[in-house]
C-alpha cells in the first residue's frame, strides 16, 4: 500500500511541479486571459495577420485569373496545393490522439497538453478545409459538385471517388473534434466566467459555459459525454488519414498504387502532429510561464512518440523500395529510383534526413529534455513531412509512362505566398485561442494534483 501511495506521489510531482495549489493553478492559467496582451503576442499576431492577408490577396488574384498563375502543368496537375492539404490534415491528428486515445487508456500525463493539442487539431483541419476548397481556383463550385444535397440535376457527386470520401471523412472529423474540444472547455469557461469583472465578457462566458455550476449532476453528464466523444474520436484518427491516402492508393499510377499507404499515412500524420504540438507547447510554456504544468516530463514523452513514429515512417520508406523491387514492375521500380536519384533527389533526401535521421537524436535523454534541441527537431520534422507529401505527389506525376509526356514542376511565387498565407491563417486562430481561452485544462490538471496544503486554499471545493 505504501509503495502504491509513493508511486502516485511521484507521478503527481512529475505532472505538476513547483508545489502549486489549486488557486495558484487557476491564477496562472487565467492571468494571460485577464491581462493586456504582451508585446511578444502582438508581434506574433501582427506577423500572422500580415502573412494571412498576403496569402488572401494572392488567392483573390488566383480566383480572378485562374490557376495558370501557379506552376501546375502537364502532367503535374497536383502540386503545392494538394501537398499543403495533406500536410495540414496530418498536423490535425495529434490533438485527437492525445485527448481521446490517451484518455481512454487513462494516461494522466495528457492533462496539461490536451487542450492546446485539441485546439491545434481544430485550426489545422480548418486550414486544410480552406486549402482543398480553394485549390481548384473556383471555390464557389465546391458545394455544387461535392455536397449531395437534394437537387434536380442528373449528375450527382461521384461517390466512387476518394475525393468525395474526403468530404465526408474530414467534415466528420472536424465536427467530432470541435464538439470534443468544446465539451472539455465547459468547466474552465465557467471558471473564467466566475472570475470575470467585465460585464460583456461575463455575459458571453455565461452563454458559452452552458449554465455550468460544478454540481454532481453537471460532472456526471460531463464525464459521460466526454467518454462518448472520446470513443467516437478514436476511430477517426485511423480513418481520416487512411481515407486521404486513398486519394493516391486507389489510383493506378506507379508510386501511388500501394496498399501500404493507409498505415503509412496515419503514422506520418501522428509523427508530424506531435512535432507541431511540441513546437507550439514549447512557445506557450516559455511565453506564458507554464513550466510547472507543461513539464519536461510531458515534452519528453512526446519526444519519445516522435522517435517511435519517425522509425515507423522510415520503415515505410524502406518498404516502398522493397515492394517496388518485389513487384517486378519496371514502371514501379523506375518511379522509386527516380524519387531518390532523379530531378527531385534533393526533396527526397531532405525528407529522409528530416524524418528519419534527425529524430534519432532523441535516443539520448539529454537531448529529449533539451528545449532548444526539441524545438529545432520539431521544426525539421514539419519541414520533412511537407517534403514527404511533395515527393509522393510530384515525383509520381512528373514522369508518366511515356517519356514524351514528362514535365517538371516548380512552385511559383504565388503558390509559395498562398502557402505562407495558410500558415498565417493557422497561427492567427491559435494566437486568438491562447489569448481568450484557457490553454491548460484546469479541471483535468486539478484531478491529478495533490490536495492543496497552503492555508486558506479551498478553491477545489
Amino acid at each position: 500500500m505504501a509503495t502504491t501511495v509513493n508511486s502516485e506521489k511521484l507521478l503527481d510531482e512529475a505532472l505538476v511541479t513547483g508545489g502549486r495549489t489549486f488557486t495558484e493553478l487557476s491564477d496562472d492559467v487565467a492571468r494571460p486571459l485577464e491581462s493586456f496582451p504582451t508585446r511578444r503576442w502582438w508581434v506574433c499576431f501582427i506577423a500572422a495577420m500580415l502573412a494571412f492577408f498576403m496569402g488572401a490577396s494572392l488567392l483573390l488574384e488566383t480566383f480572378m485569373n485562374g490557376v495558370g498563375l501557379w506552376g501546375l502543368n502537364q502532367p503535374v496537375g497536383w502540386g503545392n496545393d494538394v501537398t499543403t492539404f495533406v500536410f495540414w490534415v496530418g498536423i490535425g491528428h495529434a490533438g485527437t490522439l492525445i485527448s481521446a486515445i490517451l484518455f481512454l487508456f487513462r494516461q494522466k500525463w495528457r492533462t496539461a497538453i490536451n487542450r492546446s493539442a485539441e485546439a491545434m487539431t481544430i485550426f489545422a483541419v480548418m486550414t486544410a478545409g480552406m486549402v482543398i476548397l480553394t485549390h481548384t481556383g473556383r471555390p464557389w463550385l465546391a458545394s455544387f459538385w461535392l455536397l449531395p444535397y437534394p437537387n434536380q440535376r442528373q449528375l450527382w457527386p461521384n461517390f466512387k471517388s476518394p475525393l468525395e470520401w474526403d468530404v465526408f471523412a474530414v467534415s466528420t472529423y472536424f465536427t467530432i473534434s470541435l464538439i470534443f474540444w468544446y465539451t472539455g472547455l465547459i468547466p474552465d469557461l465557467a471558471l473564467i466566467r466566475d472570475r470575470a469583472k467585465n460585464k460583456v465578457r461575463k455575459f458571453f462566458l455565461t452563454i458559452l459555459s452552458l449554465g455550468w455550476r460544478g454540481s454532481n449532476k453537471n460532472w456526471l453528464h460531463y464525464e459521460q459525454a466526454y467518454l462518448i466523444f472520446a470513443g467516437l474520436s478514436t476511430p477517426l484518427v485511423l480513418s481520416v488519414h487512411s481515407v486521404v491516402s486513398f486519394d493516391f492508393a486507389v489510383a493506378q499510377l506507379p508510386g501511388w498504387h500501394t496498399t501500404i499507404f493507409p498505415p503509412y499515412f496515419v503514422a506520418g500524420a501522428i509523427f508530424s502532429g506531435f512535432a507541431m504540438v511540441v513546437t507550439l507547447l514549447v512557445i506557450c510554456r516559455e511565453v506564458f510561464n507554464l513550466k510547472n504544468y507543461i513539464t519536461m516530463d510531458h515534452l519528453e514523452k512526446m519526444n519519445k512518440i516522435i522517435l517511435a513514429t519517425g522509425m515507423l515512417v522510415g520503415y515505410a520508406y524502406g518498404c516502398e523500395f522493397f515492394i517496388a523491387w518485389y513487384s517486378g514492375s519496371s514502371f514501379e521500380q523506375f518511379t522509386f529510383i527516380n524519387r531518390a536519384f532523379g530531378p527531385y533527389w534533393w526533396a527526397y533526401w531532405i525528407m529522409v534526413g528530416c524524418n528519419v535521421g534527425i529524430p534519432q537524436i532523441f535516443w539520448f535523454r539529454k537531448f529529449r529534455r533539451s528545449i532548444p534541441v526539441m524545438f529545432i527537431v520539431s521544426l525539421f520534422v514539419n519541414i520533412g513531412m511537407y517534403f514527404e507529401r511533395f515527393v509522393i505527389i510530384v515525383t509520381s506525376l512528373h514522369r508518366d509512362f511515356n517519356p514524351s509526356s514528362w514535365g517538371f514542376y516548380q512552385p511559383s511565387w504565388v503558390e509559395l505566398g498562398i502557402f505562407t498565407g495558410f500558415v498565417g491563417f493557422f497561427f492567427v486562430f491559435f494566437l486568438l485561442f491562447v489569448r481568450f481561452l484557457p490553454a491548460i485544462a484546469v479541471a483535468e490538471v486539478k484531478s491529478v494534483m495533490d490536495q492543496p496544503t497552503k492555508s486558506g486554499d479551498a478553491s477545489h471545493v
